[in-house]
């Protein structure tokens, strides 16, 4: 009879199992959404870069029309 009663209060296997397998999801599927997340950091960051970057080179704007406006010297001491 106490064979009986500690058979039946030991837990069966297959919960743990249940729970080690949800354990092993939730870490994969935490894993993965991280290494979304650092992927688009790193996209967000490339394209920010490109941005303030500009794609051709300034150059001063010839002006073709000559104004002949006086200018003052100013005297310096």
């Amino acid at each position: 009879m106490p064979t009986d009663l500690m058979g039946a209060s030991a837990p069966p296997d297959t919960p743990r199992s249940n729970v080690r397998n949800v354990n092993v999801v939730a870490i994969a599927l935490t894993a993965a959404l991280v290494t979304l997340q650092l992927v688009g950091l790193a996209m967000l960051e490339r394209s920010h870069a490109y941005a303030m970057h500009p794609s051709v080179p300034l150059e001063p704007a010839v002006c073709t029309e000559s104004a002949d406006v006086p200018v003052s010297q100013i005297p310096y001491d």
